[in-house]
């Protein structure tokens, strides 16, 4: 449950951010005007801001709360679930000189980031990227999208779930003419389906796709839990083709964001992730902390990539951040 139960419903403003390049960025802003920026990140690569739930983690009073829905995602237009939209259009540089021209428009000098799985990376190239900017970092079920992760994610990960991968495999192998097991990378061949001309063939890649995701986070249920956002065809296929596009290029990250963190090492940093995590093993999470000597780890032994002690963790580690920065 919030900590904040006044919660707004509704943001306090909203606008469509017109981009150097075509593309329109939704955005809103929660809080007080006049408090410390914060940018919040969501997952994905190709999710939403849903229902707007991260307002919940911080105290709007003193928050200037931001929140924008990555090129390609959910009001942002053109949606990256239209195959007409170039993949071209979506890589990491992009995202981040996204991130600053909101930060521009608004008028903001520098900003505490809030990332969310996929919005860990992003959070931690953006601020690689521009370390004058940001004033602390909340990162929640921590990812850097390196190879060894994509590769743990998309194959290795089927040794504890033999029998959904060999599905997702096999259906690669069947419908890509180039792809067999032990030859090839699965992440790219479903990256090639999913950008296929043939609408069909898309909608059925989508669909492996999906059922791949619920599973792979589904440890310490009694069943697989088909997450109900991929019922919403539009949102499935833009969440598909890019987070397949994103980590075929292990997030356009060269050389890999573990390898960049003297750029930010004196910035203030909470990390959460959940012990029981398969899909992002902690690994990441501990390495990333040994090479932050400004971060708090904070781990959830009961918890996957989500949970309830993460959820209250986030909310301490959004009101500790505050009063660092205060």
């Amino acid at each position: 449950m919030s900590p904040h139960p006044d919660t707004p419903l509704e943001p306090d403003s909203t606008g469509m951010l017109q981009l150097t390049d075509g593309h329109r960025m939704y955005w809103e802003q929660w809080g007080n005007p006049q408090g410390h920026p914060v940018l919040y990140l969501h997952g994905g690569p190709g999710g939403t801001l849903g229902a707007s739930g991260y307002r919940q983690r911080w105290d709007l009073a003193r928050t200037n709360l931001i929140g924008f829905e990555q090129r390609g995602c959910g009001r942002s237009v053109p949606s990256a679930a239209d195959p007409l939209t170039p993949l071209s259009d979506f890589t990491t540089a992009r995202l981040i000189n996204d991130i600053e021209e909101l930060r521009e428009t608004l008028g903001i000098e520098r900003w505490a980031l809030n990332g969310v799985s996929w919005g860990c990376t992003l959070a931690l190239a953006y601020a690689q990227s521009h370390p004058d900017r940001v004033t602390g970092m909340v990162l929640f079920a921590v990812t850097t999208s390196s190879e060894a992760e994509i590769q743990w994610i998309t194959e290795s990960v089927g040794a504890i779930f033999p029998e959904a991968w060999d599905e997702f495999a096999s259906f690669a192998e069947i419908h890509h003419p180039s792809y067999a097991r032990g030859n090839g990378r699965i992440v790219q061949a479903y990256a090639d389906l999913l950008d296929s001309s043939d609408d069909q063939l898309r909608a059925a890649a989508s669909q492996a796709w999906a059922t791949w995701e619920d599973t792979h986070i589904s440890i310490g249920q009694e069943a697989v839990e088909r997450d109900p956002r991929w019922d919403d065809e539009r949102f499935r296929l833009a969440f598909t083709r890019l987070t397949t596009h994103f980590w075929s290029h292990a997030g356009f990250s060269d050389p890999p964001l573990l390898e960049r963190m003297e750029l930010i090492e004196h910035i203030p940093a909470i990390l959460i992730h959940g012990r029981q995590d398969i899909s992002s093993p902690l690994r990441t999470a501990w390495e990333l902390h040994h090479r932050w000597p400004h971060s708090q780890l904070m781990i959830c032994e009961n918890d996957g990539h989500g949970g309830e002690a993460m959820i209250a963790h986030w909310d301490a580690a959004a009101n500790t951040m505050l009063g660092w920065l205060s």
